[in-house]
C-alpha cells in the first residue's frame, strides 16, 4: 500500500508516518519501479502500536526501545510494564501537584470573592495573590 493509505489506515497523516520514518521507528519502506514507498500491513500495525504507546504517555525514545525488543525476537511485555509503572508514578505525582495547586487557587478565589477592592492594598498590587 502507499503512504497515504498506510496512514489513513493508522488513522494518522502521511506527514506523521514520514516523521516516524525518519526517526527509525519503521523499517525503510520497499519502493515500486516509480520510486513510490510500499508499505505492508505490518507498519499498520507498527503505527497504531506507535499511536497507543504516544496516548499511554511514552515517549519517542520508550517506543523505540519496545520496538527494538521485538524486533530482536524478545517479548517487550517486562519493560512495559516497568514503563507503564514509572509514567503512572509520574502522572500520580502530577495529579498531586494540581491538586494542591487547585487547593491554592480555590483559596485565592474564594478570598478574592469575598473581598472588598476598595479595601486592596495597592502597595500589594492584589491582596488576594
Amino acid at each position: 500500500m502507499r503512504i497515504g493509505e498506510a496512514a489513513a489506515a493508522a488513522s494518522m497523516t502521511t506527514k506523521a508516518l514520514r516523521f516516524y520514518e525518519a526517526e527509525g521507528l519503521l523499517p525503510l519502506p520497499e519502493r515500486a519501479a516509480n520510486g513510490y514507498r510500499e508499505y505492508g500491513e505490518e507498519t499498520v500495525g507498527r503505527l497504531q502500536f506507535i499511536r497507543r504507546g504516544r496516548g499511554a504517555g511514552l515517549n519517542l525514545a520508550q517506543i523505540r526501545e519496545i520496538l527494538r525488543l521485538r524486533d530482536a525476537g524478545t517479548a517487550p511485555c517486562r519493560h512495559v510494564v516497568t514503563l507503564l509503572g514509572n509514567e503512572l508514578e509520574r502522572l500520580d505525582a502530577q495529579i498531586a501537584e494540581l491538586t494542591a495547586l487547585r487547593a491554592t487557587v480555590a483559596s485565592f478565589h474564594d478570598a478574592a470573592d469575598a473581598g472588598d477592592p476598595n479595601r486592596c492594598d495597592a502597595d500589594l498590587i492584589c491582596s488576594y495573590v
